[in-house]
């Protein structure tokens, strides 16, 4: 089912449960009843619990934003460090170097096409992509350099090596959701409980009100998809691309 199909249908949910409990209550109210009589202690309630929750989704939804960012950045940390090794290799003797560079290709193509979907899947890194960055390791590091030149471009290869293996070690990390149970917990129930309020005001059934009890459930729920979708960097809509890799290494998304 599409991302946009399940916001869609969330916010005509929300937006259809509250404004029918308002109907519904609507008709149980007596005709004498005086909607001003509301105590100011309730109002007063209402509103402080309304900033504690716009606090917390604006909290949350910087959390979520700020993971996703690195998530990205741990992609182009990797990305940039493939590209090193293909890059320093240039030393090296040509039957070294192509290897290499084989290797290095073997593996990107292999993230780019098949990890990025497995990672999704899963939440999880596969196997195969380890595998493939320990054949970029052997290949590196079981050449013995033949002269000063090429040993001067050992360490930095090994180095990059190093570099690309920490990365792909933060991205299995992100790899998954990053918002805790608990915290998705409070969340719902803190939608639910500031919705709930705004029953407490005696809301009538005219135009006006309605449309402003509809448009704010549409919005709770809008926000609650927006963290659900950044939650998962690599899993969802708006998540982390390939783009530093197809950047460097064009030649593999011909």
């Amino acid at each position: 089912m599409s991302e946009w199909l399940v916001l869609t249908l969330a916010m005509a949910a929300a937006c259809a449960v509250v404004l029918t409990i308002v109907v519904i209550n609507n008709r149980r109210i007596p005709e004498d009843d005086d909607p001003s009589e509301t105590p100011d202690v309730i109002e007063y309630m209402t509103m402080m619990i309304g900033v504690i929750y716009a606090i917390v989704l604006g909290l949350a939804i910087a959390g979520v934003w700020e993971a996703r960012g690195a998530a990205q950045e741990t992609v182009r940390q990797e990305a940039q460090a493939m590209h090193e090794i293909s890059a320093r290799a240039e030393v090296y003797p040509q039957a070294v170097r192509e290897g290499i560079r084989a290797d290095v290709d073997a593996y990107v193509s292999y993230v780019v096409h098949d990890e990025w979907t497995y990672m999704s899947e899963h939440g999880e890194l596969s196997d195969e992509g380890t595998a493939l960055l320990e054949r970029v390791r052997r290949s590196v590091t079981d050449y013995q350099p033949a002269n000063d030149f090429e040993g001067q471009a050992y360490q930095p290869l090994v180095d990059r090596v190093a570099a690309a293996d920490d990365a792909r070690g933060a991205r299995g990390q992100s790899a998954g959701a990053t918002m805790p149970g608990v915290v998705w917990f409070g969340l719902i129930i803190g939608a639910l409980v500031t919705v709930g309020l705004i029953f407490t005001l005696q809301i009538r059934r005219t135009g006006r009100e309605l449309l402003l009890a509809g448009l704010f459930s549409v919005l709770i729920a809008f926000l609650l998809f927006l963290i659900w979708d950044f939650d998962a960097p690599f899993g969802r809509g708006i998540s982390a691309t390939a783009t530093p890799f197809t950047d460097l290494f064009p030649q593999l998304t011909r």
